[in-house]
C-alpha cells in the first residue's frame, strides 16, 4: 500500500488519540501538501522540529495499529463482505463496518 494511503487510513482511524498539534501538523503535511520549511514558517518553529513532530506522529499510529491492528480487522471485513452473495447481509456489514 502507497505509504501516504496508509497513513491517512490510520489517521482516520487513530488520529482523536493525537495531540493538537500532532493532527495540525499532520494535516497540513499531509492533506494540505505543505512542505516542512513552509510548516516551520507557519508555525514559527524550526524545520527539525517539525520533522521530528511528524516523524514521532507517524510512530505513534504505527504503535496503535501495531496494537490494536483497527485497520487490518477493517480490511479483513472488507473482503468478507465483498465475498458474501446474499445482498441484505452484505448491506448490514457495510453498515457495521462503516461507523
Amino acid at each position: 500500500m502507497e505509504e501516504l494511503v496508509y497513513y491517512t487510513m490510520l489517521y482516520d482511524i487513530y488520529g482523536n488519540l493525537l495531540t493538537d498539534k500532532q493532527k495540525i501538523y499532520f494535516e497540513e503535511y499531509y492533506f494540505n501538501n505543505l512542505s516542512l520549511s513552509e510548516l516551520a514558517t507557519r508555525h514559527n518553529i524550526s524545520r527539525n522540529a517539525i520533522h521530528k513532530q511528524l516523524k514521532e506522529t507517524i510512530k505513534r499510529l504505527e504503535n496503535y495499529e501495531d496494537n490494536l491492528r483497527l485497520a487490518k480487522k477493517n480490511e479483513m471485513l472488507e473482503n468478507i463482505v465483498k465475498s458474501i452473495s446474499d445482498e441484505e447481509i452484505k448491506r448490514k456489514l457495510q453498515e457495521v463496518i462503516s461507523l
